[in-house]
C-alpha cells in the first residue's frame, strides 16, 4: 500500500470522527460532566451479506459480488467491547466506545472471487465518539435503567486478504472509512457504582481496502459496508 493512499483514507475517515470527537471533548471539559463510567462487555456477533466489488491485485481480475459474511464471535480472537461515558446532571452522556468485530468471508465466496484468504479477523474495530441518554426512574423505584445512543467514528479493521497465486498476504490494520453505531440498553444496579447490563448494537461502515500487490505489481482494492449486529452482557463501574 503506498503512503500517499493510507495517508488519503486516514485523512477521509478522520474528517469523519473529529466532528463528533470534539463534542466528546468538550463535555468533559466542562463541570457538567458529573459522573464518569466505564463499561466492558462480551457478546455475540453477526454481520450481514454484503456487496463487495473491486479487483484484485497483479492485475489477476476484477469482481462483483454478494459475499456471506460469519462474525464467528467465540473463535479467537473473540468479540468484546468497551466505552467510557461521561454523564451530565441532565442523564446525557458523551464519550468513546471501541468495538472488536470480526468478518469472514465464506468459502464459496472466496473461491468465487479469486482469494484464499479474505477476512478482518484481529477486530473490524469499530471506533465512535457516542452521545447516550439513560432513563433513572424509568420503573418506578427499580434498579434497572433504561439508555440508548448513537456514535460516529472510523473503521480500522486488521485486514487478511491472500489472492489465490500471490505470494504477499494483506495483512495489516487499515483506516477504511465512516463509521455509525446504535445502541438500546438496561442496566441492573449492583451497588452505588458497580452495574451489569444487556444491550443491542448495530453497527455500520463504508470500507475501501488497499490488497497488497507482489513486489513490481499494482495494488488491488476491496469495497464493501458491514453491518453487524450484536447482543451484549457487560459490567460498569461507575465513579
Amino acid at each position: 500500500m503506498t503512503h500517499l493512499h493510507r495517508t488519503s483514507l486516514a485523512h477521509r475517515a478522520a474528517t469523519a470522527f473529529k466532528s463528533a470527537a470534539a463534542i466528546a471533548a468538550l463535555v468533559m471539559a466542562t463541570p457538567a460532566a458529573a459522573e464518569l463510567e466505564l463499561s466492558f462487555y462480551l457478546g455475540t456477533q453477526t454481520a450481514s451479506d454484503s456487496d463487495a466489488s473491486g479487483f484484485l491485485p497483479n492485475g489477476a481480475g476484477v469482481f462483483d459480488r454478494n459475499v456471506s459474511w460469519d462474525g464467528k464471535s467465540f473463535d479467537a480472537p473473540i468479540y468484546y467491547g468497551g466505552r467510557a461515558m461521561w454523564w451530565t446532571s441532565g442523564d446525557l452522556g458523551f464519550g468513546i466506545e471501541g468495538t472488536h468485530t470480526k468478518a469472514y468471508a465464506s468459502a464459496g465466496d472466496k473461491a468465487a472471487i479469486g482469494v484464499d484468504r479474505l477476512e478482518f479477523t484481529d477486530g473490524h474495530n469499530i471506533i465512535t465518539a457516542n452521545v447516550m441518554k439513560r432513563y433513572p426512574g424509568a420503573f418506578g423505584g427499580s434498579k434497572f435503567t433504561p439508555y440508548g445512543g448513537a456514535g460516529i467514528g472510523v473503521a480500522i479493521p486488521h485486514v487478511d486478504i491472500l489472492t489465490s497465486g500471490a505470494t504477499n498476504r494483506t495483512y495489516d490494520y487499515e483506516v477504511t472509512g465512516l463509521a455509525l453505531r446504535g445502541i438500546a440498553g438496561m442496566k441492573y444496579e449492583l451497588t452505588e457504582d458497580w452495574a451489569l447490563f444487556g444491550e443491542y448494537q448495530i453497527t455500520w461502515s463504508d470500507n475501501d481496502v488497499t490488497i497488497d500487490g507482489d513486489p513490481g505489481q499494482p495494488d488491488g482494492k476491496l469495497r464493501t459496508e458491514l453491518l453487524t449486529h450484536a447482543v451484549n452482557i457487560g459490567i460498569s463501574y461507575s465513579f
